[in-house]
């Protein structure tokens, strides 16, 4: 958040609503530079942290300025309708809360510097760790480290022990202590520079080692909202944002263009008209549901209690349904474009790239779904880390 605005909370928004919106229209400049990179360089991060998008899931305790989920979420959605690799690395964000069963030692350290930290990881494929006097030595190779290029703390994965039932650890990495190697050849969020890393026999002490999805050692609101669920709606809003920007495009050029036969422009044909009108229904239907269930599942939190099972469950359902929602309609955008958008240099063809990509992760598959029906029938989730 903007800081030195007084006491008159409404020039405060006001600066910082204009501060985002001259981020993104940095961001409409930069964002090819970002792909030919293959990764949001520091200088735009550090950008993002001065909106304050690093500090909204840091504790309270340690200067944090935690942001409800929806809205943080809302922020990610603006920023992905610009440029979906952007939305990707800024949502992480909101991954602090990952670092929760921390010890409140080690938390303090981390934050000692300000409460603006960078967190990216390569959680898979779990490499073996060995045990030693401090902790852990680690060695191997982790894929998929989104926004590593400009991360302040790198977490991998290693396995869990008969202190862990059965769940995997998160070990703290600074970044100068592994290899980044620079293999992301993808056609969709070209620009998240999700590298690999490589670690060579690199020493943690155990105190900077967490149960991935254990239980916080911090008691704020936030960090009682379900962590990794937490971290699959971030990942799905982008593809909202995605898919917002194509139907835009689709809206705003579709009466500008003639067909090169002859045929009537595409805002002229009632095709066209009825097929944009329905995805953009079925794009803020289910934007809908998935803000319902985030903000029911916060006001059980402020009220001081717990995210349900079942509420769970409609984070989870919701959030795997908006990414495939998303994607459906960036594709189903094309389809009614014409032969125009077949070219790879269309703007559509970038926005169909960014769109499938979400809907790959593990915690938007349609794993998802069976998951989130067995637990809303009364059964225990059919997939693991379901909360």
């Amino acid at each position: 958040m903007t800081q030195n605005q007084g006491t008159d909370p409404e020039a405060a928004t006001r600066t910082d609503a204009a501060a985002f919106d001259d981020m993104l229209a940095e961001l409409a400049e930069r964002r090819q530079e970002f792909r030919e990179l293959r990764y949001v360089p520091k200088d735009f991060v550090a950008r993002l942290k001065r909106l304050g998008l690093y500090r909204a899931s840091t504790p309270a305790r340690f200067g944090g300025e935690p942001m409800p989920p929806a809205d943080f979420l809302r922020q990610i959605e603006r920023i992905s309708a610009v440029d979906g690799s952007t939305g990707w690395v800024a949502s992480f964000g909101s991954q602090l809360v990952y670092l929760g069963p921390l010890p409140l030692e080690t938390q303090a350290e981390l934050y000692a510097d300000g409460p603006d930290v960078v967190f990216a990881g390569g959680l898979f494929p779990v490499q073996e760790a060995v045990p030693t006097e401090r902790g852990f030595r680690v060695s191997g190779r982790w894929k998929f480290a989104s926004g590593c290029m400009a991360a302040d703390i790198i977490c991998v994965g290693i396995p869990g022990d008969d202190s862990t039932a059965g769940k995997p650890r998160g070990v703290l990495v600074r970044p100068e202590l592994l290899e980044i190697v620079r293999d992301w050849e993808v056609i969709g969020m070209r620009a998240t520079g999700s590298f690999d890393l490589v670690a060579k026999d690199v020493e943690v002490g155990r105190e900077w080692s967490f149960i991935r999805g254990g239980t916080p050692a911090i008691d704020e609101p936030l960090y009682r909202y379900p962590a990794i669920t937490y971290a699959a709606q971030s990942l799905s809003v982008v593809s909202a944002g995605v898919a917002r920007a194509a139907l835009d495009f689709a809206e705003q050029t579709g009466s500008g263009r003639a067909s090169i036969t002859g045929a009537p422009k595409l805002a002229d044909r009632p095709y066209y008209r009825a097929g944009i009108a329905e995805a953009e229904a079925a794009l803020r239907s289910s934007r809908a549901y998935f803000y319902e269930a985030a903000d029911e599942a916060w006001q059980a939190v402020v009220a001081g209690g717990q995210v349900s099972d079942e509420q769970n469950a409609h984070l989870r359902l919701s959030a795997a349904y908006l990414a495939r929602t998303a994607a459906e309609v960036v594709t189903k955008v094309i389809s009614l474009s014409g032969t125009a958008a077949i070219y790879s240099d269309h703007p559509l063809q970038s926005l169909l790239g960014d769109a499938l990509v979400p809907q790959e992760h593990a915690f938007l598959s349609p794993a998802m779904y069976d998951a989130a029906g067995a637990v809303l029938m009364g059964r225990p989730p059919t997939v693991p880390a379901f909360r």
